[in-house]
């Protein structure tokens, strides 16, 4: 019972930080290996387990798809790419040398996301390079993603900043939307490897359902420049655990 309702919190908390900035990975994640679990079938268990409820994240910020789907047709096909060869990867390669880079990548795009905020682009061809860009730092981010996932809202975050979005509900609308094709991918690849615990599945999708709609709904509430904080705290926070977990 102590098992079930720590997976079930683990969720919902997850599940609330990813509708906001990413990283619930980073709650799951621990929970599961505590519990027992293997760490490879600890990571494809919290991935199967959070990807239903991105679900709950998607429909509060259905109001802002309309203003990105110019977007979405761009930056899907590339996620679907990414998420396939990440998922590839973590069945066939030890995670161990990737996993050392993580933090130094996670710290990097919350100070690109901290500062970006205080760039202008005016000009078409500036931001037409910036789109480039982001689009071509979109297909290591969802190999990224789909390999663990820890922080890949912070990285598509800052791409997106980057290319001169500033609405910050329209840019969460993005990345949970592309977050969850790529967790869907990889769900559907871990399920047909037979790397999942179900029973723990289940308790996590039951607290991020409730997780993902909250964490979405409330975050709309909030005035933009505070989320910004917000999210850059939480970059901050899953950086900082990062090292440790590595490095200390």
């Amino acid at each position: 019972m102590g098992e079930l309702f720590a997976l079930i919190a683990a969720g919902c908390a997850a599940g609330a930080i990813n509708a906001i900035a990413g990283g619930g990975t980073l709650l799951t994640f621990p929970v599961l290996l505590m519990c027992g679990t293997p760490p490879v079938m600890a990571n494809a268990t919290s991935t199967v387990g959070l990807v239903i409820g991105t679900a709950g994240s998607i429909v509060s910020f259905r109001t802002h798809l309309k203003a990105i789907r110019h977007l979405m047709w761009r930056f899907i096909p590339i996620c679907l790419v990414g998420a396939a060869i990440g998922s590839w990867l973590l069945t066939q390669t030890s995670d161990d040398q990737f996993s050392k880079l993580i933090p130094f990548l996670v710290l990097f795009a919350t100070v690109l996301f901290f500062i970006q905020g205080f760039l202008k682009k005016s000009q078409t061809a500036g931001r037409t390079k910036a789109l480039w860009f982001s689009l071509a730092l979109q297909l290591p981010v969802a190999i990224y993603g789909a390999f663990f996932g820890a922080g890949i809202g912070i990285l598509m975050l800052a791409s997106f900043g980057f290319m001169g979005m500033t609405h910050i509900h329209e840019m969460n609308a993005l990345k949970n939307l592309l977050g969850s094709l790529i967790n869907v991918v990889a769900a559907v690849w871990f399920i047909a490897a037979g790397m999942v615990n179900w029973p723990q599945a289940l308790a996590l999708t039951a607290g991020a359902l409730a997780g993902y709609y909250f964490g979405a709904h409330f975050s709309q509430r909030i005035e933009p420049r505070r989320v910004r904080h917000l999210i850059t705290a939480i970059g901050l926070a899953i950086s900082v655990v990062m090292f440790w977990r590595q490095f200390g």
